[in-house]
């Protein structure tokens, strides 16, 4: 299987779908989520967006559906485009397939050894191979203390800078051979885990995304309408929490004159759900998920 659907039960749930509504599944990669959503449809319409090329293997064949093969940062234009706005409610599933983390040529696992790619759409942009051997150690001193939350990225950064200064890392193994005398001993996966996380969300400017396609939900999302987000590091869950609770990425809570909060969305959920002990069982790779709700506001207070 492509890709199992995390929260999916949950995720169905909150986006309160209504049969002849406009949703977006602005991550479709396998279609799990999609494909449930398309059975709560009558005459509504579905859109999904995936950069990614090989979605395009797992497109649905329903006249309802339209699939994008394009980021999801591009939200409004494409909806526009289609005559499909506004909708009744966005799902955004923000975290890696199980199709892209397997498949060993797209360097997304610490468990092959491959090409350091990292790239969501292979067809543009720059890879991780690029980063590790062309930044220069204060840009990534930033990727790792902002994006692997590390304390010793200094460290880090220097390690890699003086070990391309002899040999280009090209390889997973590689960067796993500079970088291991930083892993704490039995925490080994862990502290790989991050540095590849790092090094993805830079290579495909993650967090900056996340931040474009939340604005535009504010406009492309009708009032009484649904943003079901699922998360998978503190990072994006931080900025998707306050934008649910504020309208803006600092939580800066802005109220009316009556002490109402002014902000385009009402979360729903007030802690995020997680995924029950029989998902994380039966799927391992949910464990860090986090899905958070919230709902256009009637007017336009945000």
């Amino acid at each position: 299987m492509y890709h199992r659907p995390v929260l999916l039960e949950e995720t169905i749930e909150h986006l309160a779908i209504k049969p002849e509504g406009i949703y977006v599944d602005v991550t479709f990669g396998g279609g799990g989520h999609s494909r449930a959503i398309l059975e709560k449809l009558t005459t509504g319409r579905l859109i999904g967006f995936d950069q990614d090329k090989d979605a395009l293997n797992n497109t649905i064949d329903d006249p309802r559906f339209l699939l994008i093969n394009q980021n999801f940062r591009h939200l409004t234009n494409f909806l526009r485009f289609y005559k499909a706005l506004p909708v009744d409610g966005i799902l955004a599933d923000l975290g890696v397939s199980s199709h892209q983390i397997d498949n060993p040529e797209r360097g997304f696992s610490t468990r092959f050894d491959s090409d350091l790619d990292l790239r969501m759409n292979q067809s543009a942009g720059i890879t991780a191979r690029q980063v590790i051997n062309q930044y220069n150690v204060d840009d990534l001193k930033r990727v790792f203390k902002q994006y692997g939350e590390f304390d010793n990225a200094y460290k880090i950064a220097q390690a890699l800078i003086s070990s391309r200064s002899e040999k280009e890392i090209a390889t997973t193994a590689q960067l796993k051979e500079v970088l291991n005398q930083y892993a704490e001993r039995g925490r080994e996966n862990k502290f790989f885990a991050r540095i590849f996380q790092a090094l993805r969300i830079e290579v495909n400017n993650e967090m900056e995304i996340l931040k474009e396609f939340l604005l535009q939900s504010v406009n492309v999302i009708k009032p009484g309408g649904r943003l079901v987000v699922i998360s998978y590091h503190s990072l994006e869950d931080r900025l998707v929490k306050n934008f649910m609770k504020a309208g803006n990425f600092d939580a800066d809570i802005k109220k009316d004159f009556y002490g109402n909060i002014m902000a385009p969305y009402k979360p729903i959920t007030r802690k995020p759900i997680i995924p029950s002990d029989p998902e994380l069982e039966e799927n391992p790779r949910s464990r860090s998920a986090k899905l958070r709700v919230a709902e256009r506001n009637d007017d336009d207070r945000g």
